[in-house]
């Protein structure tokens, strides 16, 4: 992991004895289990708001999808939730 820092977290009561179940069931300390907790939330944030940032800028350029393209996805997945539909009926 490299260098490291301390970082102070509030939480629920209850959170906290769900992180002490789980340090004690997996035999790892609920620092790195909280660091990993946190990384993973760290990457897919990031992730999101890059995405999102592409969006935008997709949009500021114009760069849409013309109404075929958007009425021939809705197709598909009409298509495919009428089949899912017909899989749990019958």
């Amino acid at each position: 992991m490299g260098s490291s820092t301390i970082l102070t977290v509030r939480m629920p009561v209850e959170m906290k004895q769900q992180l002490e179940n789980l340090s004690r069931s997996t035999g790892r300390s609920k620092s790195r289990l909280a660091a990993e907790a946190i990384q993973r939330y760290v990457e897919l944030e990031e992730w999101q708001v890059m995405e999102i940032q592409a969006g935008i800028r997709e949009a500021d350029a114009g760069d849409f999808a013309s109404n075929d393209e958007v009425k021939a996805v809705f197709e598909i997945w009409l298509k495919v939730g009428r089949e899912n539909t017909r899989n749990y009926i019958s």
